[in-house]
Parts: structure tokens; C-alpha cells; sequence
């Protein structure tokens, strides 16, 4: 699958983009068109949007390629360059095998590992990892004063992992609040960075 990561950018942005041209395929061109209208309302706008699919895509296949049971246990997000890695893994090497393939990715600026070794979780965790998510998701995009589109959750044992610009410090702290309040939650870590941010504009 290695031999294929040149062309993920290009299927990326494929992807995101080219059903606009297409006649004759309304549903796609819907698709397409919603799509690039949601990344243009993102801070990042619609290039961002698409070379941050495109990393995602390149490291997920080379993870995919290296370790099957490592792709698995470790979730991505991607936000202008900056990798945010988490999840459990059963075996140290995981922990520096995700990382290191990580950097190898065309455009990655910085790779944030969160990744933890530990036993792997039960459906039990899995499906409150997901609750918390996904209730979190909810709070935030009910809150007229916060730009959900400009978020990334995860959570992993009950850890919620943000990531994001955001439009300024008050916002910022809405969404931690909206998270310190959902049940079973036990830690938050935030790597959001705010609209303004120097490393924004770092190549």
C-alpha cells in the first residue's frame, strides 16, 4: 500500500472537489457541493481542508500497510499539518511505529502523540467512549456562540481529546466547559490553537 502515497493528494482532492464537474450525477454533485460549502465555513478553508485529507489518507494507509491491529487502536485527526495521534496500544513499538510513520507524511508540521499503552478496551469502554463523543459533538453544535465545524473529539478511556482552531480564548473555554460537564468524563486534553496563532502561518 506504501507504493501508492504519492497519489493521495491528488485522490483527496479528487474527492472533496471533482464530483462539482460531473454532469448527470445529481446526488454526487450534491454530495461534492456540500462538502466544499462545509470546508469553506472552516477556518481552514477548502485547501486546508483538502491537504488535511490528503495527510489523513497517506498516514492511514501507511499505518494500515505496516500493522493492521496498529491502524485499528489508534485514531487521527488532522488540522492544518498539526497530527493529533490517540488511543490505546497493547505493544510499545505501536506507540513509535505510529509516530514515526506519521512524520513520514507529505505536509505534516507537527504530530502530537497522545497514544497510550495499555490493556485493549472492552465494548463496554468503546461504546462510552462513543457516548461521550458524540454528546460532546451535540453540546457544541447547539452553542450559537461556538464554531463547531472547527472541532475534532475524541475519546479514549473516558479522556476527551479536543482539536481545533479556535475563534478566540472565550470560545475556546465554552468547549472545555461543555466537556468537563458530560458524565464519566475523568480528564480533558486540549490541543486547540486559536485563529491567531503564529504556528498557523508556520509553512
Amino acid at each position: 500500500m506504501k507504493s501508492f502515497a504519492p497519489l493521495l493528494p491528488i485522490a483527496a482532492a479528487a474527492a472533496l472537489l471533482g464530483g462539482l464537474s460531473l454532469s448527470g450525477c445529481a446526488p454526487v454533485a450534491i454530495t461534492a457541493g456540500t462538502a466544499a460549502a462545509s470546508a469553506a465555513a472552516e477556518e481552514r478553508g477548502v485547501g486546508g481542508v483538502v491537504s488535511d485529507t490528503a495527510i489523513r489518507a497517506e498516514i492511514n494507509a501507511r499505518w494500515l500497510g505496516h500493522d493492521v491491529d496498529m491502524f485499528v487502536a489508534v485514531q487521527l485527526e488532522v488540522v492544518e499539518g498539526r497530527v493529533l495521534l490517540a488511543g490505546q496500544v497493547e505493544r510499545p513499538e505501536h506507540r513509535v511505529d505510529a509516530v514515526r510513520l506519521a512524520w513520514k507524511a507529505d505536509g505534516v508540521k507537527e504530530v502530537i502523540n497522545e497514544i497510550r499503552i495499555a490493556k485493549s478496551r472492552g465494548i463496554g469502554e468503546y461504546s462510552r467512549d462513543a457516548w461521550i463523543a458524540a454528546r460532546l459533538r451535540a453540546k457544541i453544535l447547539f452553542d450559537k456562540d461556538i464554531a463547531s465545524i472547527n472541532y475534532s473529539i475524541d475519546s479514549v478511556g473516558r479522556v476527551v481529546y479536543l482539536m481545533g482552531i479556535a475563534r478566540n480564548e472565550a470560545e475556546h473555554e465554552r468547549v472545555k466547559a461543555h466537556a468537563r460537564d458530560i458524565p464519566y468524563v475523568k480528564r480533558l486534553i486540549s490541543h486547540v490553537i486559536l485563529k491567531d496563532d503564529k504556528r498557523r502561518k508556520s509553512g
